[in-house]
């Protein structure tokens, strides 16, 4: 979009920034008061309710049942630290940009297009990862005879993009009602699990010559970090439920109790899976199975069920994944960070652009069929948002004590401080997994910075909310 030169702009932060007509966020408007907080604890499962049905079991490869036991533990308190965190910053500055929208009033424009741009990146490749996993499931059905996962791929690319398209309302809605399907499954999964469950299918790999290495630690200590990329698996997105701060009625109070109550479910279902599943199939047949929740059942009336329910899930987190790259990618078109084009919205206030480009370039990711490449890619733009994050929360609770937090997180810096430091270590173990897909995830992130230093940072909108929040923490620093 061309920029009106006759308009209001500045210069500051080395950046330049103008303000955009009425008619501009006319047409890049979402649609308010669409969800209470059940339904966003309902979004913030649903994010996440795929990694239990399939991914994380790929971790007992790299750490064993020991390694990846105690990743999990670490990683489900950083988690909930994150969560606690990210609560009183959604609170605070309720906007569709999610962490983008914090790290952009805390670190500037850098920080903030850094924070967006990893979470572009985690959420843009997460679905081609789920993607792989469905195709997974509905091979081992079976269905219509598919053996080749690329119809898969592009049949649920095209109709869930195609439902988000006609109106949030609608979307969360379904969505909320799929992930309840998958949650249900879980706990039929569960009763027959435990029927299966033999204590010494834990600790079925053969110890390796690794420092540390046991029956309970095969891979030795070093196999807990390498385990931690896939123990994320159980929790990744659950950070997106503030992308829905703008569509949500009374957002300050709504959005710390949905994702607080989305990451109490979550903890559960970690635990559950991780040991039913392991002790019923074994931790080697499981370490390389594309469904293991179905085939820790074996041959089953029940297994048969819960592949069919294991689909939803899937579907459930690969459906409610496009609703948050759609956000991201729609606020950080509409502050012009990237091309304004990708944040219009249509009739029913979805933003068109940023529904189908992401979803192009995921499905092309897709057809690699690699979902645990796909995965670590994903955990490379998720844990460095996390850091970020982090860091954003400890400078705004020093910078700016006095900010309005209807929600204050427990225990302040300390908590996130956590929380940044294993999210550091994640980062770091994500190159221990596969160094060339964390490089690659490095490479497309360099040069989004690059665009952004050779041409958007001197074309952003000031009156966008996002920018408008920053602009006005400005403010407050030049009157004190």
């Amino acid at each position: 979009m061309a920029i009106d030169e006759s308009k209001s702009s500045h210069h500051t932060g080395g950046v330049d920034s103008h303000a955009e007509s009425a008619d501009y966020l006319a047409k890049r408007q979402l649609k308010g008061g669409t969800a209470g907080w059940l339904l966003l604890a309902g979004l913030g499962v649903s994010y996440v309710v795929s990694g239990d049905y399939s991914g994380w079991n790929f971790g007992l490869g790299h750490g064993g049942f020991g390694g990846l036991a105690i990743a999990a533990v670490i990683i489900a308190a950083m988690y909930l630290c994150l969560v606690l965190g990210m609560a009183e910053l959604s609170s605070a500055l309720p906007a569709a940009g999610g962490g983008y929208t914090f790290a952009r009033r805390a670190l500037g424009p850098w920080g903030g297009f850094a924070t967006g741009t990893a979470i572009l990146i985690e959420y843009s490749i997460a679905p081609a990862a789920i993607a792989t996993f469905i195709g997974a499931y509905v091979e081992s059905l079976n269905l219509f005879g598919i053996t080749d996962g690329w119809w898969v791929y592009l049949v649920v690319y095209m109709i869930f993009i195609g439902i988000h398209l006609s109106g949030a309302g609608e979307a969360l809605k379904v969505m909320f009602a799929i992930t309840a399907i998958a949650l249900v499954g879980l706990v039929i999964f569960a009763i027959t699990a435990i029927g299966h469950f033999e204590i010494g299918n834990l600790t079925d790999i053969a110890p390796t010559d690794a420092a540390g290495s046991s029956s309970f630690l095969p891979f030795g200590y070093i196999g807990i970090w390498a385990a931690i990329p896939f123990a994320i698996w159980f929790f990744l997105a659950i950070e997106g439920v503030p992308l829905a701060a703008e569509e949500t009625a009374d957002p300050e109070r709504n959005v710390p109790r949905g994702i607080i109550a989305a990451i109490s479910v979550l903890l559960i279902t970690c635990v559950t899976v991780l040991f039913l599943t392991t002790g019923a199939g074994g931790a080697g047949p499981m370490s390389e199975s594309g469904n293991p929740l179905v085939e820790a059942l074996g041959d089953s009336s029940m297994a048969k069920v819960v592949n069919y329910i294991g689909l939803a899930g899937l579907v459930a987190s690969f459906f409610s994944i496009i609703y948050a790259y759609s956000r991201q990618l729609f606020a950080l078109s509409r502050a012009g960070y990237l091309p304004t084009v990708l944040s219009v919205t249509n009739r029913r206030k979805a933003p068109t652009l940023a529904l189908i480009v992401p979803g192009i370039i995921g499905f092309l990711l897709s057809l690699t069929g690699k979902g645990d490449l796909l995965l670590n890619m994903a955990v490379f733009g998720a844990a460095s948002s996390y850091v970020l994050i982090m860091v954003s929360h400890i400078v705004l609770r020093r910078r700016e004590p006095d900010m309005k937090r209807p929600y204050r997180t427990p225990g302040g810096v300390a908590t996130t401080g956590f929380a940044l430091v294993v999210a550091v270590i994640a980062v770091i173990a994500t190159f221990l997994v596969d160094v060339v897909a964390a490089l690659c995830c490095l490479g497309v992130f360099a040069l989004f910075m690059l665009y952004f230093a050779l041409y958007s940072r001197h074309r952003l909108v000031a009156n966008s909310p996002d920018e408008e929040f920053a602009a006005l923490a400005e403010a407050e620093d030049d009157l004190r």
